[in-house]
């Protein structure tokens, strides 16, 4: 579930398009919607001249040789990818668009660097690529056949709950891309990740957009509304929330237990 205030943040976006997946007997125009789909996630929005398009593994798939994740492995593995967010990138922050890429996430912690960091020092950058299209995480939440998605937005089994508000680091609205950003070689989730500390969210800036906020913003306060949950195994008769305001320093403690007491986060703002 999105959380409601999708479209304030300016990602209403995620909440309101479909999945896009190609089952056992798609069509070759929605092979194609798969492929615009995958360029669109794994290259982070950015413009795609027809040049660089991939159209012996585009034709691969289309000819149902090789299946959608294995068309997402060729991209994300392609001099096409590389040149942009691989060369001219400080290495922690190819990891960073590695996750928000293929997984669809954020790192939730600095020990998910540091091993993909092992991984490509050791055995190098299509290795890397491989842990994490070959992860139990990528096949249990896109398989073989589903497009990559920004699920970072949604409260879901196995998500935690500080990747939730470090997504929006990473993110700076759906218009933009991962190359138009300022300081695109430089990681943004250095100082949370190494300090275990979560990452609260600025409201949509003049153009529509939000992010992370930057570490002059540590100690302001943030309001959440929560739907709170039916206790044990009773039925959810009505829905009740409540709302806290909660210092910068408690919010990923905060999150934790009010997921662990079954409440679902309703919005995040500045208080």
């Amino acid at each position: 579930m999105v959380i409601s205030a999708a479209a304030r943040l300016g990602i209403s976006a995620f909440d309101e398009t479909s999945i896009v997946e190609l089952r056992f007997d798609w069509s070759q125009e929605e092979a194609k919607i798969a492929i615009a789909a995958v360029y669109r996630q794994l290259l982070g929005n950015d413009h795609l001249m027809k040049s660089e398009r991939l159209t012996s593994a585009e034709s691969l798939l289309c000819d149902r040789k090789i299946s959608l994740r294995e068309f997402v492995r060729a991209v994300a593995k392609s001099e096409l990818y590389k040149s942009k967010f691989f060369y001219n990138n400080y290495h922690p922050r190819t990891i960073e668009l590695n996750f928000k890429h293929i997984l669809g996430r954020a790192p939730y912690d600095e020990t998910e660097i540091i091993e993909h960091l092992d991984i490509y020092q050791s055995q190098g950058f299509e290795v890397d690529i491989d842990s994490y299209i070959d992860s139990e995480e990528y096949t249990q939440s896109f398989g073989d056949n589903i497009v990559p998605y920004y699920r970072g937005f949604a409260t879901q089994k196995g998500q935690k709950t500080v990747g939730f508000t470090r997504m929006f680091q990473l993110y700076q609205g759906y218009a933009n891309s991962d190359r138009a950003q300022g300081n695109t070689g430089s990681p943004r989730l250095t100082y949370d990740l190494a300090r275990n500390m979560a990452t609260p969210v600025n409201n949509p800036g003049g153009r529509g957009s939000l992010s992370g906020t930057t570490t002059t913003a540590r100690g302001n306060l943030y309001r959440l509304r929560v739907a709170q949950g039916a206790p044990g195994n009773s039925p959810q008769i009505r829905r009740s929330f409540q709302e806290y305001v909660v210092p910068y320093e408690r919010l990923s403690a905060t999150l934790q237990k009010l997921n662990k007491q079954g409440g679902r986060i309703e919005s995040l703002t500045p208080a």
